[in-house]
């Protein structure tokens, strides 16, 4: 037991060390006036607390949002600010060098292990109501019957809990203390958890010092709920079984003298490749010391031994503790077990027993476990390893999207300078270039091409000293690699500066080597828009100036385009001086050459109102970098229009001359398609749009969100807030651990030690660019645990990216060690590993982050079916979506006629979402949980002591109603109440939603027949000039607006049904249904089923009927 010591203080039962608990009784127990460190998290002082200071509380957290610092040292490229107005704040911190490769502490890797450390004790905090913190001493007797705390002013036989009053262990702020906590928000989910306990349902709320902490409690706990004084008997008949047969199979093998000795070499190989990340030495290092605490000569390795260091080395305690939370207190998974994980966390359709045990099949290990149909700890770590538990969804491998739209609505993957290699000015060119990018899926590419010897043109850039290269090499490289990585069509950006001889030479090459796969028809004049990727599959276009139809000589007369005389005037001019503006120079351009370009002919762009007028749909605009961000900030919505029709390309300012890379969000989020990337420099600039480009079987094509691609649609690049018509989403990401972090490649620190920490980065619109980090884990780059969750809200999911990137607190010269960067439409939801590349995009071998990722609906949307449920937080006055008007009568009188069903389109909805996040609270979860979970977290609260139901689902209509079986305590009624609202919105929602959405279809189909006289309209009604492009602007406002509210509609009611659907199928499960299994005289429970074989409609009676027979 804990020794109250001379000052009050408690002394630890383990190390006789005090721990410091300050301060008088108030009230019935101690205060805390005093905090405890823990890393950068700072709160404010807590409540009786006279120090002008902010202490840090462990367990407890401020928002660690910061801002991305901007970096022009040069050599190894660095990260680039993604929020313009600010900088990364970094502790001054004593550089040090560690050569130790072993952790200090203890794993836990079993119940046992959690036991034992609960009997040790903890210092805990304990939350209670007006944000008192207290801090005690908890910890559990040795008899294991009773938790008790110290110290108390209550009696010793009171200040405990016994195990057998126990109802459930509740992990995160999940409870009416911590959620009416004034410092709710400082408070750590992943350290906060709550004993539910007595008959009245009363709830103990405590916050550990770290997360770890956090799930020992939590597990033994639940352990000991399972099996009370059995608990280590258990634990011990089950422990280590699977893994101690297969290991002991495996070590049999490998020992060849039948004395039951391996040597330290093939042990080490054997763990090895069992755990290819572990380093050698660290594992010859830990059977050392293994031998060193025996006592032990020699090296030889017995099987104990072997089992003992594997256990120490390829344990990992995050995963344990999600195998013991789905596993009932098991020390396994069985095929049930195995699928609820698969459907409740992992968003798997159309489970079955056959499907876990396929997963079995694949990666248990054990004989005995297979032929059980048992997921062992080591198997169930190899399933989260696999790639099939992967974060970026395996549909987007291949290309998923729709390719017959414009080649205007998608961004194409473009390249700047191919052929350079290095900087801009000096570096040189090489055909290595063209390669490289083709293979990445690149869809555009550049030729600079100028007279060279031998008649021969030659490819570099004019007016600098990168090198040369023959043209007729670079054309029979392309012609071998254009379609290798995708069968869409490839764009050669061709700068074209030779004399008419060798654009003979040119003409000639390009014919003869690329033959039919150069696109030569005329574009159709009775067309609006491009063909579509599809159309032109294997096809190369060619992008160049092009002579006038009344040209009928062999040559004539174009503007030059000249990139690199514009980067010659960068660099020899003063600094701070203007360059020249010379005007453009005019060359002779030949029949035949002009003749190839069809679909991409080069213009020069003069302003939006100009192109809207007049131009064609096959001429193509190049913007400088600095004039493309000009029209982006003055001209958002017109960028926009202009990108919905013609293709556009931004390449880099002249003044990188270093080939670095602008920002592609910058032009992605105004629709422009080619963003040209200087593939040869890595950072984060070219991990955005490798990342981007991941997506759609990286095939270099992406379609560009809905609101981007419609003739009538509102959309702003420099929104700040929600895009009308979109459903904001909300993020929710938990960086677990990582595994195998190597040493920053820059840094010149000895020794292998890191000092890792997690940024997790949102690139998009202005409105969805955020970041967060994690803490730093000291000394660990093996595998650190960071366990810290984070929220971002999402108001452009399309547009979408998240980027991990891992970084060294202890460096020195480099901090990067690893990035991974995903859409967010790619993401998985569930428990996810993230494979870590390097600075210039390679995997890096073994490294890993681990992760839990969920995807939530802020106000409807998203994708319900495996992207969770709705979200929402604090209450706040409902917001109505309005028209907006336009000063044209009859317009107006049509929009007017939307008001209603807009209002009640939105109570539909919100009345629902409403009625959701108060039923997932009384069942004790956030509002990341999906119905699912919540009918399994109450099941245990639904059945009584002698495993008969309190209440019972009837499934026989299509709203499932909650039944109570005779009288029940308050907290059941609450529970009942709050579903049956739940049930009512849900009812109201799907029975009137077709109508409403019918009412707001028709009033948009109404005002779209306005749509092309809108402009003589607002002549005839007085509107001129600003007046009439405001009329213009609103009308596709309220289109925008009708369109995005109906489809919110439509989502919403889809949400609804697959709620149903879950709450219908963890009702089976858990036999909790009226008549089921789990019904008074019910025996074993019956077999699990599809989710897809539940009914959405009436259907349920008769398919109940045919479970009884």
């Amino acid at each position: 037991m804990a020794e109250l010591g001379e000052s009050g203080g408690v002394t630890s039962p383990t190390t006789g060390e005090k721990l410091a608990v300050p301060g008088d009784e108030t009230d019935e127990e101690t205060q805390c006036k005093e905090s405890v460190s823990n890393g950068d998290c700072g709160v404010p002082a807590m409540v009786g607390s006279e120090s002008p200071t902010k202490p840090d509380i462990p367990g407890l957290e401020t928002a660690n949002s910061t801002s991305v610092g901007v970096d022009t040292k040069s050599g190894i490229p660095r990260r680039t600010s993604i929020i313009k107005d600010g900088s990364r704040q970094r502790r001054e911190r004593k550089k040090t060098v560690s050569f130790s490769s072993m952790p200090t502490e203890k794993k836990i890797s079993s119940a046992s292990d959690c036991i034992n450390a609960m009997v040790e004790g903890s210092e805990l905090r304990k939350v209670r109501s007006n944000s008192r913190i207290y801090h005690r001493y908890f910890l559990l007797d040795a008899d294991m019957q009773s938790l008790r705390w110290e110290p108390s002013k209550k009696e010793s036989e009171k200040a405990k809990i016994d195990v057998k009053s126990i109802k459930e262990v509740r992990t995160g702020k999940n409870t009416d203390i911590f959620r009416t906590n004034g410092i709710y928000d400082q408070i750590s989910e992943d350290c906060a958890f709550s004993i539910i306990y007595g008959d009245n349902y009363e709830s103990l709320d405590l916050v550990t010092n770290s997360a770890d902490v956090a799930n020992i409690w939590v597990t033994g706990l639940r352990y000991l709920i399972s099996y009370g004084k059995h608990t280590l008997n258990m634990i011990q008949s089950s422990q280590d079984n699977l893994r101690t047969s297969w290991l002991s199979e495996l070590f049999a093998v490998a020992e060849a003298k039948g004395n039951n000795k391996i040597s330290l070499c093939t042990a080490v190989q054997l763990i090895k490749d069992l755990n290819p990340g572990l380093k050698n030495v660290k594992i010859e290092l830990k059977f050392k010391e293994f031998h060193k605490s025996k006592g032990k000569a020699g090296s030889e390795v017995t099987t104990e031994e072997f089992i003992e260091v594997f256990h120490d080395l390829c344990t990992r305690p995050e995963i344990y503790f999600l195998l013991v939370q789905f596993s009932s207190n098991k020390e396994f998974l069985d095929t049930k077990d195995l699928m609820m994980f698969l459907e409740a966390e992992q968003g798997m359709a159309q489970v079955s027993e056959d499907t876990s045990l396929e997963v079995i099949r694949k990666y248990e290990p054990s004989k005995e476990g297979q032929l059980k149909g048992w997921l062992s700890l080591d198997g169930f770590t190899n399933y989260l390893m696999s790639p099939e538990c992967h974060i970026f969804d395996p549909e987007q491998k291949a290309v998923c999207q729709d390719m017959n739209q414009p080649l205007s609505h998608y961004y194409i993957n473009a390249s700047h300078n191919t052929y350079l290699i290095e900087d801009q000015f000096r570096g040189p060119s090489d055909i290595t270039g063209y390669i490289r990018a083709l293979k990445m899926g690149c869809r555009s590419v550049e030729l600079d091409v100028w007279d060279g010897p031998d008649n021969e043109p030659v490819i570099y850039t004019g007016h600098t000293m990168t090198s040369q290269i023959v043209f007729r090499s670079v054309i029979d490289i392309i012609n071998k690699f254009a379609f290798v990585a995708s069968e869409f069509p490839l764009i050669l950006c061709l700068e074209n500066h030779c004399s008419l001889k060798q654009q003979t030479v040119m003409f000639q090459h390009l014919k003869k080597i690329l033959g039919d796969k150069l696109h030569t028809d005329p574009p159709k004049m009775d067309e609006s828009y491009l063909p579509s990727p599809s159309e032109l599959k294997g096809k190369i276009l060619l992008k160049g100036k092009k002579l006038s139809p009344s040209c009928t000589g062999a040559e004539g007369d174009v503007t030059d385009e000249d990139e690199g005389a514009e980067m010659s005037q960068r660099m020899n001019s003063e600094p701070g001086e203007p360059p020249n503006t010379a005007p453009p120079k005019r060359f002779q351009l030949s029949k035949d050459l002009s003749d190839l370009v069809t679909l991409c002919k080069s213009i020069g762009f003069k302003d939006f109102q100009a192109a809207f007028q007049s131009q064609k749909y096959w001429e193509f605009c190049s913007f400088n970098e600095v004039f493309a961000s000009r029209c982006a900030t003055e001209y958002p919505g017109d960028f926009v229009n202009f990108n919905k029709k013609f293709l556009a390309r931004v390449y880099p300012s002249p003044m990188r001359i270093d080939s670095s890379n602008m920002n592609p969000q910058d032009f992605w989020k105004c629709g422009c398609q080619i963003v040209a990337m200087n593939f040869q420099t890595p950072g984060l600039m070219m991990d955005l749009n490798i990342g981007w480009f991941r997506q759609n079987g990286n095939c270099g094509y992406v379609l560009r969100p809905a609101i981007m691609r419609e003739e009538v649609s509102y959309f702003s690049a420099n929104t700040k807030d929600t895009v009308p018509g979109v459903s904001p989403q909300l993020l929710h990401i938990k960086i677990i651990s990582g595994q195998n972090f190597p040493k920053p490649k820059g840094s010149s620190a000895k020794g292998d030690v890191v000092d890792p920490y997690v940024y997790v980065e949102i690139h998009g619109i202005p409105a969805d660019c955020a970041e967060q980090r994690t803490k730093t884990v000291n000394q660990n780059g093996d595998n650190p645990i960071f366990d810290e969750s984070f929220e971002f809200q999402i108001n452009l999911p399309e547009l979408a990216m998240v980027r991990f990137v891992v970084l060294d607190d202890d460096y020195i010269g480099d901090e990067f060690i690893g990035q991974y960067t995903i859409p967010f439409e790619c993401l998985q939801p569930g428990y996810r590993h993230i494979p870590l590349q390097s600075l210039t995009g390679e995997v890096l071998p073994h490294a890993w982050l681990f992760a839990h990722v969920a995807i939530t609906n802020r106000r409807g949307g998203g994708k319900p079916h495996k992207r969770g449920l709705s979200v929402r937080k604090g209450k706040r006055s409902r917001e109505y979506a309005t028209m907006r008007v336009l000063l044209i009568k009859a317009v107006d009188e049509v929009f007017k006629a939307a008001v209603q069903p807009l209002r009640e389109a939105t109570d539909l909805r919100e009345n629902m979402q409403n009625a959701i996040v108060p039923f997932k609270e009384l069942c004790g979860l956030s509002a990341v949980a999906n119905l699912m979970q919540c009918i399994l977290a109450l099941s245990s609260r639904l059945t009584g002591p002698d495993n008969t139901p309190l209440v019972v689902f009837n499934l026989k209509d299509q709203y499932p109603t909650m039944q109570p079986q005779g009288v029940l305590p308050e907290v059941l009624k609450k529970v009942v109440m709050g579903y049956d609202v739940m049930m009512q919105t849900s009812k109201a929602l799907i029975e009137n939603s077709d109508g409403v959405y019918e009412r707001l279809l028709q009033t948009q189909k109404a005002a779209m027949e306005f749509h092309e006289n809108l402009h003589d309209m607002a002549v005839k009604e007085g509107l001129k000039g600003r007046k009439q492009h405001k009329a213009v602007e609103s009308f596709t406002w309220n289109i925008t607006i009708l369109k995005g509210q109906a489809d919110l509609l439509k989502h919403a009611k889809n949400e609804v049904l697959e709620n149903l659907k879950q709450i219908h199928y963890a009702a089976l499960t858990c036999n909790l249904c009226k008549g089921g299994a789990g019904g008074p005289g019910g025996a074993e429970s019956k077999p699990r089923r599809s989710l897809e074989a539940i009914p959405e409609k009436a259907g349920a009676e008769e398919d109940k009927k045919k479970r009884e027979q």
